[in-house]
């Protein structure tokens, strides 16, 4: 089976929804292939406070709900698949979802990045409630609370100093003694009075998934082996994300953690082809900076469409 659309996005988080209702209220008619994380990092929280227009807040996946049906009630067209090759080197582009062909005079990749996970046996179930990868997001929530990070680099001590403007004190929590990050971002993390170091530590497991709220840890010194509980309200994981674009290699320039490099914003080095969202934004990852990309992206389209058709 085959057939041609005029675009076709990938991801269906905040940058793949936006994506989709400007190509759709553009009458490209877009089809957006869901992926293995529908909905986005935001279909993984639960109270979203920090994006425009909700006065009192939305959960996250109303949020993106919500993006979706105003996209679908536009034309936009959701399929729930797996891109699992794709052929950029003519238009249309020829992309596989599964047995499916399609091909498209442009594509749209707004795949996202996936938050590294310890793989603790409770850490899934407690995401939102106190488990999270974003301090942005969700550290506001812990405003006087004592709470931990995880990580030995620069996205740990990036994480732990932010948190300080509301916990009351930061347990940075390390498997080695020696730290990855670089010297000036350390010692910026070493010279704020409400972070502690607890390093050659490792978690063994998050509580309490019976609450739906974070209690404590299990941690482990990996130089004696003692293994004892450690009072927390939150565990926040700095251990980096990881873009989903493995797909695109040797079509699409990356940087040297895997992120899409784009110019003049959304542009990738292949014409008609865009990246917008976690996929390119290793800096910002906020829900509204991934929709303002997707925007960004759509217009593109609309204006690579105009001037070159089919």
């Amino acid at each position: 089976m085959s057939e041609t659309r005029n675009v076709v996005i990938i991801g269906s988080g905040c940058a793949g929804h936006t994506a989709a209702l400007y190509t759709a209220r553009a009458n490209l008619k877009p089809l957006v292939v869901e992926g293995h994380e529908p909905g986005g990092q935001l279909s993984l929280t639960t109270l979203v406070e920090n994006f425009p227009g909700f006065p009192e807040g939305i959960m996250g996946p109303q949020l993106v709900e919500n993006m979706r049906k105003q996209a679908e009630r536009f034309g936009a067209e959701y399929r729930m698949a797996h891109l699992t090759s794709v052929d950029l080197s003519k238009r249309p582009f020829l992309l596989h979802l599964g047995v499916h062909q399609v091909h498209t005079q442009t594509l749209i990749i707004a795949s996202g990045a996936s938050a590294r996970w310890l793989g603790l046996p409770n850490e899934q179930k407690l995401i939102g409630h106190g488990v999270s990868s974003c301090a942005t997001c969700d550290g506001f929530f812990f405003s006087g609370k004592e709470i931990v990070v995880i990580g030995g680099g620069d996205s740990a001590m990036e994480e732990a100093t932010f948190l300080t403007r509301f916990a009351s004190k930061v347990t940075l929590i390390h498997r080695r003694g020696s730290f990855r990050a670089s010297k000036i971002m350390l010692e910026r993390a070493q010279k704020n009075p409400k972070i502690h170091f607890l390093t050659d530590t490792v978690v063994e497991d998050v509580y309490d998934h019976t609450k739906q709220e974070v209690t404590g840890l299990k941690l482990r010194n990996v130089k004696t082996g003692e293994v004892y509980d450690f009072p927390t309200s939150a565990l926040f994981l700095g251990i980096g994300h990881v873009p989903n674009a493995k797909i695109f290699a040797g079509q699409l320039d990356e940087d040297a953690d895997g992120y899409l490099k784009t110019h003049n914003y959304v542009h990738t080095r292949v014409h008609g082809v865009y990246a917008c969202g976690d996929v390119q934004d290793r800096r910002y990852r906020q829900a509204i900076t991934a929709a303002g990309s997707g925007c960004m992206a759509a217009i593109e389209v609309e204006k690579f469409m105009e001037e070159h058709g089919s």
